[in-house]
Parts: structure tokens; C-alpha cells; sequence
């Protein structure tokens, strides 16, 4: 069964199910990125649709997937790809605020990126981090059951918990592999600062361990975010950090000054040894990115980048721009209240 046959079918099940129930929304991001690295041109129209649906007062239905196209260049001119697949797609079992029970294809709750960054309508860069797929186990996906929830929760201080079982799959839509981890955050709503640490334990081929940590910090009264993240596996590890502001001192965030979105990133990779098994460069890397975002209207960006990047392989200069829409839109109109 192909995707778009199978996303037809999620969609009918929702409205026969749903019709007396909050109305399912269509969201998501369009994108046209191109990217220049070693004088080389890469350009890549994409979409990413996004499906909630709730059924009933407990369930919902969420699913989020890929379709892109990749124009690069190679010897006889430029070279095209296409991708289309599912990211995740999932079953949500609200039983309190406390515990929500998940099963099917969810995104592993690894550190941040993962879930919170990788949307190309949310993402300050078009590509992610240089460790974004350290404790991720190569698809970013697992097949399975994981509990997420509200452990504890004060006027002062709040912890999360998310754990999850992946079983092994090899089906081209949901791959995945066997594995089992979790992710605590603890965060404090006096100064918005978040520390969290992750954990991930590969269970087939080669077993590892993936250790990882987080911190997110955002000022009261100020639109300043400082987001970083550590992450460690058997052969290589690495962090990044990353900073972006907008200011509000000449007509707000809605004048044409404060719809600039300065944005700087420090990442560094270190390989442990010599094994290529997670994605990483096979030599160590540092790298700065500087963007410059600009937030139009009606939820549309245009992201701009340029970064500089180091290893014994080569220096490297990488330019990168795009420009991204967020839509959202219900699937019906849904009934007053």
C-alpha cells in the first residue's frame, strides 16, 4: 500500500469516526531550499503534511510525512531524486495529564531535535545539527509503545517523562529498529529554563548505548532563546548550541524591524574511534553557523544561513537559503458549541 493510499485511508477512518467530535486539522510546511557547499548548488522543493485528528475526548490520531524532490549536481549536468514517505504515525491514548499511552510509528524522544526541531516550518536552520542523528538509530522513528506524561507538577517546577520499546522493522514506510529508552526534563517556570537527559539502548545488530543531555532557556519578557544540546554514543560524540532574538524596541515584533531573526549555532563533533556506524563525520568537525531569518506574514519565512566549517578533511564554506509557508486548515467545518 503506497503512502498517499495510506494517509486517504487515516483520513476517512478520522471522518467516520469523528463527525460529533473535535474537527481534524490539516497542518504543515512548504518549502523551496537550496543549499551551496564546496561551490556545488543543491535545490530542494519539499512538503510536509501534518495530520491531528481527535476522536472523542481521549484519542488522537497524528501523523506527519515527507515528499521532496532533489535536484544536485554531478557530471553531466544535475542529477533528481524523489522521497516520499511517512515521518510518523501514531495513536494517542490520553488517560490523564499524568500518562499518555502511544503506539504505532512516533519520532524517538531522544534529546530535543528530534520531535521539537526538525519541522521545516519550525527549524531557525534548513538543516539540522551535525549530531542529529546520534541515539536515533539512522530513521529518527521507532515501531512500538511509549508512555509520556506529567510525573510531577508545581507552581515552581514541573517534570516530564517520556519511554518508549521499538520492535525491529524493515518495512520500507515505518523501518525501524529494536530498542528501548527514555527522556526526563525537569523545568522550572520562574526563570523558563529546561534540563533534560536522555537515554537509548540499541537492542539488534550491534548493541550500544546512547547517552544524551539538553538545555533550553528562554528569558521572561524577552523574545531571546538559547537552545543546546549533548549527545554520546560508542564511536563519536558532540554537541551543539544555538541562539536567536528578535527585538521588539522599534514597533514591535510586527514592525519590518522586528521581523529580523538574527540566529548563530556552535556545534563540534569528536569521533571516539574509527567505526562508522551513526552518521557522524568520520573526522572531527567544528562548525559556526550565522543565519539571518525574516518573518513575513501569514506565516512565511525566509531563512538564510551561512556557515564555516572545519575538519581535517577540508574547510568548507556552506551557503544556504529557502523559503518556508506554514498552512493549517481544517479537514471539514467543524460544528459550534
Amino acid at each position: 500500500m503506497t503512502m498517499g493510499a495510506i494517509f486517504s485511508l487515516a483520513l476517512v477512518f478520522c471522518a467516520r469516526c469523528g463527525v460529533a467530535q473535535d474537527t481534524p486539522l490539516i497542518s504543515g510546511g512548504v518549502a523551496f531550499l537550496t543549499s551551496t557547499n564546496g561551490g556545488n548548488t543543491t535545490y530542494q522543493p519539499l512538503i510536509e503534511p501534518l495530520l491531528a485528528a481527535p476522536i472523542g475526548k481521549h484519542l488522537l490520531i497524528e501523523s506527519r510525512a515527507t515528499i521532496l524532490e532533489t535536484f544536485s549536481p554531478d557530471s553531466n549536468g544535475y542529477d533528481h531524486t524523489h522521497f516520499a514517505g511517512f515521518t510518523y504515525l501514531q495513536g494517542d491514548y490520553i488517560v490523564s495529564p499524568h500518562f499518555t499511552l502511544v503506539g504505532g510509528s512516533f519520532l524517538l524522544p531522544f534529546n530535543t531535535y528530534n520531535e521539537r526541531l526538525s519541522p521545516v516550518w519550525i527549524g531557525n536552520f534548513q538543516d539540522g545539527p551535525l549530531i542529529a542523528s546520534l541515539g536515533l538509530l539512522s530513521s529518527g522513528s521507532g515501531l512500538g509503545g511509549m508512555l509520556r506524561g506529567s510525573a510531577v507538577s508545581r507552581r515552581k517546577y514541573s517534570v516530564d517523562y517520556a519511554t518508549w520499546f521499538s520492535a525491529r522493522s524493515d518495512n520500507e514506510q515505518f523501518n525501524a529498529k529494536r530498542s528501548f529508552g527514555g527522556r526526563a526534563s525537569l523545568y522550572l517556570p520562574g526563570s523558563r529554563l529546561e534540563l533534560g537527559l536522555s537515554y537509548d539502548r540499541q537492542l539488534q545488530d550491534t548493541q550500544e548505548n546512547f547517552y544524551g543531555a539538553h538545555l533550553w532557556w528562554e528569558p521572561k519578557d524577552t523574545v531571546f532563546r538559547l537552545r543546546s544540546e549533548f549527545a554520546r554514543g560508542r564511536h563519536a560524540q558532540g554537541y551543539w548550541i544555538e541562539a536567536d532574538y528578535r527585538t521588539q524596541a522599534f514597533g514591535g515584533l510586527n514592525s519590518w524591524i522586528g521581523r529580523f531573526e538574527p540566529l548563530f549555532r556552535m556545534q563540534q563533533t569528536f569521533r571516539r574511534d574509527n567505526v562508522a556506524s551513526d552518521g557522524l563525520p568520520l573526522t572531527n568537525v567544528q562548525r559556526a553557523d550565522f543565519g539571518l531569518d525574516y518573518n513575513l506574514p501569514h506565516n512565511t519565512r525566509i531563512l538564510t544561513s551561512y556557515a564555516r566549517q572545519f575538519s581535517s578533511a577540508g574547510d568548507t564554506n556552506i551557503w544556504e537559503t529557502g523559503i518556508v509557508y506554514r498552512f493549517l486548515f481544517p479537514t471539514w467545518k467543524g460544528k459550534m458549541k
